[in-house]
């Protein structure tokens, strides 16, 4: 999680920056499950979720799953291999 220490007028630090760069994968992955959860919802109101639709969400959670093991890997040197 990034911890918000405001630089110069209220910008963001390097290293506020650097975090965010770091949890992108991570970010873009929740976006993506977040996008799949809407199309689902919206669904609903044409017929309801097709086979496709629920084969989205659950490889958006896959990835979610994957992309926060990894990055939990990586930043805990226990798990370096």
């Amino acid at each position: 999680m990034v911890e918000t220490r405001e630089g110069a007028e209220g910008q963001p630090t390097a290293a506020d920056l650097a975090a965010i760069e770091h949890e992108w994968p991570l970010i873009a992955a929740d976006l993506d499950l977040l996008d799949a959860e809407i199309t689902l919802i919206y669904a609903e109101d044409h017929g309801g979720p097709t086979e496709l639709d629920w084969r989205r969400v659950r490889r958006a959670e896959a990835r979610v799953t994957r992309v926060a093991a990894d990055l939990t890997a990586r930043s805990d040197p226990r798990c370096a291999a």
